[in-house]
């Protein structure tokens, strides 16, 4: 995830508001604004001293930059700073900071080389563009490939702890969490964004499984849905493959009547099957090939729903190359 830091100099406290209310990771302020700062918000607050600037305009200055780096310091490179000398620097560097003006420039310094700086730091001018770059850098976890899986059987399965997890977010329709008994196979589960004439919707709900599940979650790992626990972030996945980052709030763990889906994917390497232990409820709801949320209730075999595939192999939530079989 993508440090955001707002550079307000001069001092401004409407700007400094809007960039708290935004979500940035830090603010910058002359040292005689620091305590100014610390009254409106509990944030990390940094002065210029604390990260100084290189201007990129001859080659030795990307020695300079990197000389720094190295040192230990948090060079930021200055307004204006060009794709091929940056990714130069990116290629000898762990760390990076950029300053940008807007968010198109945001953006681009996220993704030098595929991989982008660290940290952007936002100057006076691009104020109004915070909320967004917060959103892109911070939130967004970029698109995922989902597939679509034929339902080959559906039965009850009796009694088993199931997860519900509370985000502090309102998820909208299509929008979910991708769950499975393997890392290689995950089912969209539907948040609960869609009432009934028994129970009010709770768009900020994923009935997500059973304990043992394993739950897609940002940075290309797994958890297992009963390790999860409040200030947890998970994946958010929308229908469309579009992902974002939601907080947990609270985790319910209780017992109650399971069924157990199974599905598969044909592909031209032959046929990927996978399976999920759901709640046997009317408001637990899968994905339609559609974008459509869908009853477990109503779910039937041949139902074509949305789900991720992936190679298996997983060593405390991490991606391992190693020799697996998970049934």
């Amino acid at each position: 995830m993508k440090k955001v830091i707002y550079k307000s100099v001069p001092f401004n406290k409407d700007l400094i508001t809007l960039a708290l209310e935004s979500g940035v990771d830090a603010v910058m302020v002359e040292k005689k604004h620091v305590k100014d700062v610390e009254l409106l918000s509990k944030i990390k607050v940094i002065t210029p001293e604390d990260m100084p600037v290189v201007e990129l305009t001859k080659k030795s200055d990307e020695d300079v930059a990197i000389k720094g780096i190295k040192e230990g310091k948090q060079v930021v490179l200055k307004q204006g700073w060009e794709i091929i000398p940056v990714e130069n620097i990116l290629a000898q560097v762990d760390t990076l900071a950029l300053e940008c003006e807007d968010l198109d420039r945001a953006v681009l310094a996220a993704g030098i080389l595929e991989r982008g700086c660290d940290t952007v730091v936002v100057l006076p001018e691009g104020a109004t563009d915070l909320k967004q770059i917060v959103s892109e850098l911070k939130l967004s976890q970029g698109t995922m490939d989902l597939q679509v899986a034929t339902v080959t059987e559906i039965e009850s399965t009796g009694l088993g702890h199931r997860v519900c997890v509370d985000t502090i977010s309102m998820l909208k329709k299509g929008q979910g969490m991708l769950i499975g008994n393997s890392s290689a196979f995950s089912f969209l589960v539907h948040a609960e964004t869609e009432s009934n004439p028994y129970v009010a919707a709770r768009p900020f709900r994923v009935n997500a499984g059973a304990v043992h599940a394993y739950a897609q979650m940002p940075g290309d790992k797994t958890t297992y849905l009963e390790e999860l626990a409040a200030g947890t972030d998970v994946l958010i996945v929308g229908a469309d493959g579009a992902t974002s980052i939601a907080t947990v709030g609270r985790v319910k763990v209780e017992i109650r009547p399971m069924l157990l889906i199974k599905a598969e994917v044909k592909t031209s390497e032959g046929v990927k099957e996978g399976q999920v232990f759901l709640q046997n409820a009317e408001t637990i709801r899968v994905v339609s090939d559609k974008g459509e949320p869908v009853s477990v209730v109503t779910l039937k075999k041949g139902d074509k729903i949305m789900v991720k595939t992936d190679e298996a192999g997983r060593h405390f939530g991490m991606r391992i190359k190693e020799e697996i079989v998970e049934g």
